[in-house]
């Protein structure tokens, strides 16, 4: 299985037009693989807190047309990362949009974690409250956005949804870059699932980001890790690995506080 990390920058010269424009020929670039990601609210800046409100769009909106008719066109399942999403009554999500290879949605999630403690993020959007598991045939996977890398008992609830993978898409600032690492491998360690999170480059707001886009395999060893600018990330995958390391060390098994663990391998 081949997954793709689109790690594109958010440019302050780049209309987000140009930008979803840019990022849609990204993926058709990728026909082939079986996944692709782009990262966290790419088309605004996961830091622009000021274009928020102005950016927002609504589920269905140029972005979600874009990005399904990439997907169709490439034939390719696609995480296209997060947008700033204007719901019907008026609140502003951070969402996340899957798409299958012909087009359809294949799963939505609106980010339970909101980052800023009480500014940002934190207080110009609405917190999402269910967790979004993605059927993909070859590895079932997880969604989750960048803040919510650091909270443990999110994944647990995907690995007993199903979740043989999760998909972490981020606008991670470089001063944190350490954490970052640390806690993508500590979810695929912990859990025995791949995770693939897929981060941004360039300046958001004057915020500089991590890069560092990184693929983990369930036994915590990196696959692959891009470096702090644009670059299209590649790993090959063994969906199989995921059964085999947790019947090899069966962990989960042992669980003994939270949900019951899941009785499929």
């Amino acid at each position: 299985m081949r997954a793709s990390l689109l790690q594109i920058a958010v440019k302050p010269d780049e209309s987000v037009a140009a930008r979803r424009a840019r990022a849609a020929d990204l993926v058709r670039e990728q026909r082939g693989a079986d996944l692709v990601v782009l990262p966290e609210l790419w088309p605004v800046g996961a830091f622009a807190y000021e274009s928020f409100a102005a950016e927002a769009e609504p589920l269905r909106g140029p972005t979600y047309e874009a990005m399904a008719q990439a997907a169709r066109d490439a034939g390719l399942w696609l995480h296209a990362g997060s947008i700033v999403e204007r719901a019907p009554g008026g609140a502003l999500y951070n969402t996340s949009l899957v798409f299958g290879p012909d087009g359809g949605l294949a799963g939505s999630y609106r980010k339970i974690h909101r980052f800023g403690f009480d500014q940002g993020e934190a207080v110009l959007m609405a917190a999402g409250q269910d967790m979004v598991t993605v059927p993909h045939p070859l590895l079932p996977f997880g969604v989750a956005t960048c803040y919510d890398l650091r909270f443990p008992e999110l994944f647990r609830g995907l690995v007993d949804a199903g979740a043989r993978a999760f998909v972490v898409s981020a606008g991670w600032p470089e001063r944190r870059r350490a954490h970052w690492t640390l806690l993508a491998r500590a979810r695929a360690v912990e859990n025995q699932a791949y995770v693939l999170a897929c981060g941004t480059a360039g300046t958001h707001a004057g915020v500089e980001q991590a890069g560092h886009s990184i693929v983990v395999d369930p036994w915590g060893e990196v696959l692959a890790e891009a470096g702090p600018g644009e670059e299209t990330l590649t790993a090959e995958l063994d969906p199989g690995k995921v059964a085999a390391t947790r019947e090899q060390f069966p962990a989960l098994k042992d669980r003994v506080l939270g949900t019951p663990p899941p009785t499929r391998a």
